[in-house]
């Protein structure tokens, strides 16, 4: 049996492309599970329910890689459930290489499309260290140039020392000293270790 796999992140995002895709692979509409829902992770109804459909020697398509997942180490996880466990063939359109059924040189293409993945997770890997590492660059350039970043720090009011006794001798308590400096009893009580008075 034939199925087709499509997602979209959000209900707004339109199926037509990879719907047109699939529907030219000869699937008929109702073996085609359709979720409008995020990539984050596998927990998708109709995704759920496919997966209860697929059987021994089925025929999976969808248009991209990405419609399955957006995390490749899930999808590696999930791929091989798919291949291994399930013996269900997956056929990934828009990259001929990701198509279990297929044969290079004596090859298998479940070997092959586990290697192009393998590949892919590396590249997605290094990307996001890639990312990371030109976001921290970004930060101490900007350090250099005097960026502050963060909330900045809220000044101590010229009245504090007069409230801060006034709570040290017990006259006033913590919330009443910190709403008569204009502050919440968190940043009082800051200041008043910052003050030596506690």
């Amino acid at each position: 049996m034939r199925y087709g796999y499509i997602r979209v992140s959000t209900r707004e995002q339109n199926i037509d492309r990879q719907l047109t895709a699939i529907l030219k692979e000869n699937i008929a509409m109702n073996q085609i599970f359709i979720d409008k829902a995020s990539g984050k992770d596998f927990n998708r109804r109709k995704y759920k329910s496919l997966m209860r459909k697929l059987k021994d020697g089925d025929e999976l398509y969808i248009k991209s890689i990405d419609r399955l997942g957006r995390n490749y180490d899930e999808i590696i996880k999930e791929w091989n459930f798919i291949t291994k466990e399930k013996n269900v063939d997956i056929i990934v359109l828009d990259l001929p290489l990701l198509d279990t059924r297929k044969k290079y040189n004596d090859v298998t293409g479940k070997f092959i499309a586990d290697l192009v993945l393998q590949i892919l997770s590396y590249v997605a890997q290094i990307e996001r260290e890639n990312t990371h590492q030109r976001q921290m660059e970004g930060i101490r350039e900007a350090k250099k140039r005097g960026v502050v970043f963060g909330r900045p720090k809220i000044k101590i009011p010229e009245n504090f020392h007069v409230v801060a006794e006034q709570w040290k001798d017990g006259e006033i308590s913590l919330r009443k000293g910190a709403a008569l400096l204009d502050t919440n009893h968190t940043t009082f009580e800051r200041w008043l270790k910052q003050n030596g008075y506690k």
